[in-house]
C-alpha cells in the first residue's frame, strides 16, 4: 500500500502559471490535476482534522493523506476548488486574513515584482531613518534588460544565490521586512515605492480570497478553513503577546466569515518558538502545522506536525515524490 506506515500531508500555496516564481510556490493547474488523478487513484485523501484527530487519540490511520493550502490566494477558489470538487478530494485552507476583501498582494509579491521587474530603478537604495544603516549600489542594474528579466523568471530563491545586484538588493529587503511587526514592516514598504518611484498597480491574479470566496468554500463539506494569523506574520520573532493577539484575531475573524469553528492552524513560513506552541493552545487551536518535510506518526506532537511542499510536478513525477518522502525516516 502507498501510505501503509505514515501519513502524509501536502502543502500547496498556488494553483497558477505566474510569470515568476522564485520561492518554488506554485503548482500549474495541469500538473495540480494529474497529482489529483493519482491521489484519487492510489491514495486514501481525508480530511486534515480527520488526521489530526487519529494522531490525538494516538489512533493514526493508516494510507492516508491530507491536503493543504496556505496564504488564502484567489486561485484557491477559481482554480483549486473546482479540481478538488471534481476528483472529490478534501482540502484544508490556511488564510491569512489581511488581505482579505483588499486588493493589495502580499508583500513579498509587491517587492519581488518591485525590486525584480520594474522597468527602471534609482541606482543607490538606502534604508529609511531608523532602519539599520544600509545602502546598496544597483550600478548597471537600473535598467530591467531581456536577459536580466529571463534570469528573475527562472530564479529560484530556495536554491540558489542572488543571480543579480537586484537579486541581492530583494533578498536583503526581504529579510529584513519578514521579522518584522505589520506597522512596521507597512513603513519599510512604502519607503521602498517611494524609492522606487514607478506607479505599481497590484494585479488581479495576486489577489487573496474575498470572504464571500472563502464562505462558499467553507459551505462546502469538502472543504475546511485553517488559520494562518492576520498578517502573516513570522511569529517566532515576536513577543507572545502579539503572537496571540495575531492568532486570536485571525481566528475570531475567520470565524465570523465562515460561521464555523476554525480549531487549526499553520505557522506562516513554518516559523516557531517554545511560546508559539503555547500561544496557538491559548489561542484555542486543537493543532498547527509546520513546514517541517516530516510524516505524521501516532507520537507526532500535535502543535509541530509536519507536511510537505509540493512542486510543481507531473503527476508521474509527483507519484516518484511522494514514495521518497514515505522513505524518509
Amino acid at each position: 500500500m502507498l501510505f501503509e506506515h505514515k501519513a502524509l500531508v501536502l502543502m500547496y500555496h498556488r494553483v497558477a502559471v505566474p510569470d515568476a516564481d522564485i520561492w518554488d510556490i506554485a503548482v500549474s493547474p495541469e500538473n495540480f490535476e494529474q497529482q489529483l488523478q493519482f491521489l484519487q487513484k492510489k491514495g486514501n485523501v481525508i480530511p486534515l482534522s480527520e488526521l489530526v484527530k487519529g494522531v490525538a487519540d494516538g489512533k493514526l490511520p493508516k494510507n492516508v493523506v491530507a491536503i493543504t493550502f496556505d496564504d488564502g490566494y484567489a486561485d484557491n477558489f477559481l482554480t483549486a476548488k473546482p479540481l478538488l470538487e471534481k476528483y472529490r478530494l478534501p482540502a484544508t485552507f490556511f488564510i491569512a486574513s489581511g488581505n482579505t476583501d483588499t486588493e493589495a498582494e502580499f508583500w513579498w509579491d509587491e517587492l519581488e515584482h518591485t525590486l525584480l521587474f520594474a522597468p527602471v530603478l534609482p541606482q543607490t537604495y538606502t534604508n529609511m531613518p531608523g532602519e539599520p544603516a544600509y545602502t546598496f549600489d544597483l550600478q548597471h542594474e537600473t535598467q530591467l534588460t531581456p536577459a536580466m528579466q529571463r534570469v528573475h523568471c527562472h530564479w529560484d530563491a530556495c536554491a540558489e544565490a542572488p543571480p543579480t545586484l537586484r537579486a541581492r538588493l530583494f533578498y536583503a529587503l526581504w529579510q529584513q521586512l519578514k521579522p518584522l511587526p505589520h506597522q512596521a514592516q507597512q513603513h519599510l514598504l512604502q519607503h521602498i515605492r517611494n524609492w522606487a518611484g514607478w506607479a505599481y498597480a497590484a494585479r488581479p491574479h495576486y489577489k487573496a480570497m474575498t470572504a464571500q470566496q472563502l464562505r462558499q468554500l467553507s459551505q462546502s463539506p469538502l472543504f475546511e478553513i485553517g488559520a494562518h494569523t492576520v498578517t502573516h506574520a513570522a511569529l517566532a520573532f515576536h513577543a507572545k503577546a502579539v503572537q496571540v493577539q495575531e492568532l486570536c484575531e485571525n481566528k475570531q475573524q475567520l470565524e465570523a466569515i465562515t460561521g464555523t469553528e476554525v480549531p487549526l492552524l499553520a505557522y506562516p513560513y513554518g516559523n516557531y518558538n517554545h511560546e508559539t506552541k503555547a500561544a496557538a493552545a491559548e489561542a484555542g487551536f486543537t493543532a498547527a502545522m509546520t513546514t517541517e518535510e516530516k510524516a505524521l506518526r501516532k507520537q507526532s506532537h500535535l502543535y509541530t506536525l509536519g507536511r510537505m511542499q509540493v512542486k510543481n510536478r507531473s503527476g508521474h513525477d509527483f507519484a516518484a515524490q511522494l514514495g521518497t518522502w514515505l522513505n524518509k525516516r
